[in-house]
Parts: C-alpha cells; structure tokens; sequence
C-alpha cells in the first residue's frame, strides 16, 4: 500500500498564464525585464502605453515609476489618477486598482500562495481588489483574496491576509485597525 498516494499526482500550476500565449507570457518577460523591472525607462506616460499593449486596463493619468515588477499585465487593471511606485505584483490571479490609489515602494501585492495542508502544495491564487483611495504604505503585503476598501491605509512594513474596512488605519504583522482615517 502507497504511503503517500497523492505525490503520484502531479503539481498543480495553476492557470494563472490564461489569458495569453506563450508568445505574450515570453514576449512580456523580456519587455518587463528590460524596460520595467531595470529602470531603464523612466517615463511613465511610455510604461502606460506598453502595459496597455499588453492588456492591462488602465485609466487617465497614471503614474507607473521605474523598478517595477509586474508579473502578468493583462491581469491588472487600475482606475485614474493612480500612483504606482517601485513595487512588486504578483498577479497570478486579478489586480484591481481603483482610482486616487497609492501603492508605495517596495510594496508586495501577492495573489497566490501554496495550501500547505496538501503534500504537493497546491498553488491557490485569489484576486486582490484596492478600492478608490487606498494607500499602500511603503514595504507592506497584501495577500491572496485582500479587499481594501475605500480610503483604507496599511501603514508601512504592515501585512494583511484581511480585508481591510473603508476609511481605517491599519498597522503591523498581521495588520490591526488602528484608527479611524481624518
């Protein structure tokens, strides 16, 4: 009798390549390699345009700054008016951005994870929602299936697996209310 049957199986990647060919998915390593993740292209209005050709749904006046990772453009969509710093988007599953959002640097939007309760740990991917006005604060981790609604902040070097409520200050790992936003 088979211990572990279930490492017979094999891993479970996900689908979070739909959506695109394996032309795009190569086309968009090299594009993201060299002209987002490097910084050597530093015009904003440039690195929209490029996002969009890729598929993602972005609004007016967008500012996208160099030493960005992006994983899957055409699975990002962000409102108008949005400042997206040097950060980093795991978007295995959707991103929703809304508008007036902030996302500071070194931030971590993570869409997937491993469910550690399978021997095989299978990848699990949850979209992230960021509501009109959320700010993002500098080094802090939204995780797979987090709603910040509007006017939320997570403070810097903060987590969530939460969601977070509109108009609250959220601090620390994991990331409590704090106080009401003025």
């Amino acid at each position: 009798m088979d211990k572990f049957p279930r490492l017979k199986k094999a891993f479970d990647k996900g689908k979070f390549s739909e959506g695109a060919s394996k032309f795009k998915i190569a086309s968009w390593y090299l594009t993201s390699l060299f002209l987002f993740q490097s910084g050597l292209m530093p015009f904003s209005n440039i690195l929209v345009f490029i996002l969009k050709i890729y598929g993602a749904k972005i609004g007016k006046d967008v500012r996208i700054k160099p030493f960005i990772h992006i994983k899957y453009p055409w699975k990002l969509s962000i409102g108008d008016h949005s400042w997206i710093g040097a950060c980093q988007i795991e978007n295995l599953d959707s991103v929703t951005i809304g508008s007036n959002v902030c996302i500071s640097q070194n931030v971590m939007l993570l869409t997937g994870n491993h469910n550690y309760k399978e021997a095989l740990f299978d990848l699990i991917t949850k979209p992230i929602i960021l509501e009109d006005g959320v700010w993002i604060c500098a080094n802090a981790i939204v995780c797979p299936g987090v709603t910040a609604y509007s006017q939320a902040v997570l403070c810097a070097g903060s987590v969530t697996s939460s969601d977070l409520k509109a108009s609250y200050v959220y601090r620390g790992n994991p990331a409590m209310a704090l106080r009401k936003r003025a």
